[in-house]
């Protein structure tokens, strides 16, 4: 086994052994091919009452060689997306906060980063003439990548942060350090 492999694995554990919100549905998905020698990706929606409100994705890739414009040799890259009330749409703070809402989840799980970008996209429709008396309808969607620069076996903590921001995002309240939620799991089917 190379070294690359090897470090993969670690961080390959380190993500498998997340405890995850028991109201987020994650699974590991099919991870991109071509962007590095090693990848992975997780998927996790949020549904209530049959209506997804808010869903993303998560992958971890590794190129033992590094890459420089990663500024290492691990890239975390995220996908957020969620519904929004209507009252959030039309907010125009609203991608400068969901931007904070990514900050504060990776500030709170540490970790040494670098070379952190992304952007927030809201996507908002009001409708007019006879369809004039529907609400206005939105979504936010955040994509974000950086490169933590801890050991392997702690890069579960990428994807715990990214879980965070995609709670948030979804309208979950943060839960504090040691509390558990109550709500049953949720399987995939």
């Amino acid at each position: 086994m190379t070294t690359g492999a090897a470090s993969f694995d670690r961080a390959l554990a380190g993500l498998r052994a997340v405890r995850f919100r028991p109201e987020l549905t994650v699974d590991e998905g099919p991870a991109p091919q071509r962007l590095a020698p090693h990848a992975v990706a997780l998927t996790a929606e949020f549904v209530e009452d049959d209506e997804e409100l808010a869903s993303g994705r998560f992958v971890l890739l590794h190129d033992p060689d590094g890459v420089d414009a990663w500024e290492g040799d691990f890239r975390a890259v995220i996908f957020i997306r969620a519904t929004l009330e209507p009252d959030l749409a039309t907010d125009p703070l609203l991608t400068g906060v969901a931007w904070a809402w990514l900050m504060e989840a990776l500030e709170a799980e540490g970790g040494p980063r670098t070379a952190l970008g992304g952007t927030v996209t809201r996507v908002m429709s009001e409708s007019f003439g006879s369809l004039g008396e529907r609400d206005v309808t939105g979504s936010i969607e955040i994509r974000a990548s950086w490169t933590p620069l801890g050991e392997p076996d702690d890069l579960g903590l990428e994807a715990q942060a990214w879980a965070s921001a995609l709670a948030q995002a979804a309208g979950l309240l943060p839960l504090p350090p040691g509390v558990s939620s109550l709500v049953q799991p949720r399987r995939a089917p």
